[in-house]
Formats: structure tokens, sequence, C-alpha cells
């Protein structure tokens, strides 16, 4: 049987345990579970399979989390932080839900495209670690596989995105760090504060290597 979605958060526990359990969880917090804005919470949860979705009417999570009723809010591991979405708000519906969640959802390994641009923009983490490569490359599957297990380490302290260089919106960052194609892979560094940068040409991407690029840029 498919589990039903969103799972109910009864207690402080049952929530700490679902927030704690993902990279990336929204929980919504409703007085009334049967509410026009709770209904439209669920439509979203069916739209989006790969985000877990928990749903609690206890005052006590609610106080707990200090949300308010009709607050939809997405945590995020990546960077301890969270987001609120007001649904009490009438135009708030399962369009801008599923929206809010996906500009939101920064992984341990984020795919940028123009509607995750907005959440990694307005991240906390001040720097930026991108692989730049081709998506369809039969070596790429090894490639995150190793940036994955690199983004491991850095958590908390760099955002890991995948730059994929086959999409014609992303062509401008390529070109921002005069990278060409046929230079490709590559990592390019980046602290958001000032616009210091740095790019690494590779061949073949190793944890190791991506560890000491990372290194030498925070020194």
């Amino acid at each position: 049987s498919t589990t039903e979605k969103p799972i109910l958060l009864n207690n402080i526990t049952d929530a700490e345990v679902f927030v704690s359990g993902a990279e990336v969880a929204v929980v919504g917090f409703f007085q009334d579970p049967q509410s026009p804005e709770a209904e439209q919470f669920r439509l979203a949860a069916a739209e989006i399979p790969e985000v877990p979705f928990g749903l609690s009417t206890s005052a006590a999570v609610l106080s707990h989390y200090g949300a308010s009723a009709n607050t939809v809010t997405l945590f995020r591991r990546i960077d301890n932080d969270r987001r609120d979405l007001d649904m009490n708000n009438r135009d708030v519906d399962t369009k801008k839900l599923t929206r809010f969640i996906r500009m939101n959802e920064l992984r341990l390994v984020t795919e940028y495209d123009p509607v995750t641009a907005i959440g990694v923009m307005q991240s906390s983490l001040q720097f930026n670690l991108l692989l730049i490569t081709d998506k369809m490359s039969p070596k790429h599957p090894e490639r995150m596989r190793k940036f994955r297990a690199a983004a491991e380490l850095y958590k908390g302290k760099i955002l890991f995105i995948l730059l994929d260089s086959n999409l014609k919106s992303n062509e401008r960052v390529v070109s921002y760090f005069q990278l060409k194609k046929s230079q490709l892979p590559a990592l390019a560094i980046f602290h958001t504060p000032d616009d210091e940068h740095d790019v690494l040409t590779l061949d073949e991407i190793s944890t190791e290597r991506v560890q000491d690029f990372c290194n030498r840029f925070l020194q």
C-alpha cells in the first residue's frame, strides 16, 4: 500500500523525527484538518511525491515550532533553515504553494534552474560550489556520487549546486565563469558577499579533489 500523504504528526516527538529524517521536509500547521487551506496543502503534496509532507493540528506542536495556524513550513537540513508560508492569505493556492516548495527545497546537491535559483540566492550559506557538467554524459552518475560525498563534508558551510551545461538557461552562468563547453566538467566556487570566485577545470571528479579545491578557497 502507498503511504498516505501527508503524514499526521500528533505530537512533538513525531514532528521532530519527521523533520530530522529528510533533507527537505514540509509541515502544514492547521487548526482544522478539513479547512480549504489544508485541502490545498494535500493537493500540493500529491504534486511533489519526492518531498515528505506532514500535517499537524496539535497545539503543542504548533507552539514548539512557533508556528501560527494555517502556516506551511519548509525545513531544510543543508543550512538548518526554514521557510514559512502564510496560508491565510486568500490568494495562496496549490500552484503558489508548489512553487514556494520548489523554490526553497535546497538539498545536499541542488540542481540549478530558474526556480531553484531564487532559493539559492536566498540561502544563508555564503559559499556556493558549482559542478558545471553535462548531465547526459555516461560518466554523470559517478561524478554525482563523488560530488555528493564531498557535499556531506561541507553541510552547513557550502551550498553544492549542479549546473547542467546542456540547458540554454544556464549558458549565462557558464560564460560568467569564462568557461567554454570544451573545458567542462569544471568546478566553480563563489563567495556571495563579494563575488570572489575561483574555477577549476578537471577531466575527472574525485571527492578528494573537490575537498582540496574547497579548502584552498576557504583558507
